[in-house]
């Protein structure tokens, strides 16, 4: 067989290279302002002060970077935007618990350290921006037209199982369409030569972050559970968060509470009840948003927030903008009905019709509910079926991906949609 090979840049550039990253970020974060340090005093280097922040630096900045990594792989990130947030956090945390147990340390090098990691990946983000970008051949058969409709991948159309794409970063292929034997030996050569090899269906979900179920054979549910024991985890912060917001906020959430009845006749909490986990029914608490004597139509339609609608009270406006309005349900955390993060809870007569028009609906209900979620931060308030039904992919995509990093970076983007009110009705 004649092979024809379509080469492309065949090395990869020393600035993606994590070791090149990671070695040259904590140069230039510790090592750097250490002997700047040292410029001034060259015995400081030899204090228990200097060596602990040192050894704490290098563990904050290893840990910020590998954070950073891992949530840059999630789809539809722009990576440069969670630079500071991920590398403040783990600086914070680390240096935190140097405070906690009282070990003395640089406050001057801890600093200069958070901030030249910061500059150093701003930097490289800005340097390999047009480096290297991600490569993918496609073999035809099946369901892989629609591919390269997706952005931010160069697709390669292979023609013949005799043309190879030369460091290419994988090949995608419908595998469940009926490929020729040529096709069928040119996908095994591939996966010898250690050419990942992907199905359709997969670089599909990782690149939109979201899972599109259309057979029940396609995506079982022992596939599907989730992480039994981050579920666990995850309980245990959301319930230890909860009760420190309730305690820490209750000024505010009182202030908040005398407002609403300011604004507007009525009770301070609004309570509703909604579908929760496993399909069990709960009661949720929020600060009430809109008038008590406005109720329009049936229950259905009464239980849709359309946008501008005339239902909501001045000071309910900012609530549900700045998401003030999901604070008292921390109390349902702590009763075990919720979680900060997982799919958006529908009031019991929507779920219920959403139930009777969309497959596996249901299946949402396999982890808790969430004040915030992945639908949420890609999609924001809906209602229609059709919107559901988007809606619903993405809570599937988090639901097989569930993980505390995509939980961060779930975190992360809710705080920018609380500055940006996006999604909000």
């Amino acid at each position: 067989m004649n092979t024809v090979t379509v080469n492309l840049p065949s090395q990869r550039h020393l600035l993606l290279r994590m070791r090149f990253q990671l070695l040259g970020g904590l140069a230039f974060a510790i090592v750097v302002p250490a002997l700047i340090r040292m410029s001034f005093d060259q015995q400081v280097i030899f204090s228990s002060n200097m060596q602990v922040t040192i050894v704490a630096a290098f563990l904050a900045h290893t840990t910020g970077y590998l954070l950073y990594r891992r949530i840059g792989n999630f789809p539809g990130v722009a990576a440069a935007g969670y630079i500071l947030p991920t590398f403040a956090l783990s600086y914070g945390i680390v240096f935190l618990t140097i405070f906690f147990f009282r070990f003395d340390y640089s406050r001057f090098q801890a600093a200069a350290s958070l901030i030249q990691s910061t500059l150093w990946y701003f930097g490289l983000s800005l340097a390999t921006r047009r480096l290297d970008a991600y490569r993918l051949a496609i073999i035809p058969g099946g369901d892989v037209d629609r591919l390269e409709s997706i952005p931010g991948v160069n697709w390669h159309r292979i023609y013949s199982p005799d043309m190879v794409i030369e460091y290419a970063s994988g090949v995608v292929a419908d595998l469940r369409a009926d490929l020729s034997d040529e096709w069928e030996r040119y996908i095994a050569d591939r996966a010898l030569s250690g050419t990942p090899v992907y199905h359709v269906k997969q670089i599909s979900e990782s690149l939109t972050g979201r899972v599109e179920i259309e057979h029940l054979s396609e995506n079982t549910l022992g596939s599907l559970n989730p992480n039994q024991a981050y579920l666990k985890i995850k309980q245990a912060i959301d319930w230890v968060s909860a009760l420190f917001i309730l305690v820490a906020f209750s000024p505010l959430l009182l202030a908040v509470g005398i407002a609403i009845q300011l604004d507007s006749n009525g009770p301070a909490l609004f309570k509703q009840k909604r579908m929760g986990y496993r399909g069990n029914a709960y009661e949720v608490y929020k600060f009430r948003t809109m008038k008590l004597s406005a109720a329009i139509g049936d229950e259905k339609e009464a239980a849709i927030t359309k946008a501008g609608d005339a239902r909501i009270t001045r000071f309910g406006q900012f609530l549900r903008k700045s998401r003030i309005d999901e604070l008292p349900q921390a109390l349902n955390i702590l009763r075990g009905e919720m979680s900060w993060i997982g799919p958006r809870p529908e009031a019991l007569v929507l779920s219920t019709w959403y139930e009777a028009e969309l497959p596996f609906y249901r299946y949402r209900h396999i982890v808790r509910p969430g004040i915030t979620g992945w639908a949420q931060v890609n999609q924001g308030h809906v209602a229609a079926v059709d919107d559901v039904l988007e809606k619903l992919h993405y809570d599937f995509y988090y639901i097989k991906n569930f993980s505390p990093w995509l939980d961060m970076l779930i975190v992360f983007r809710t705080v920018r949609t609380m500055l940006t009110g996006f999604g909000a009705r």
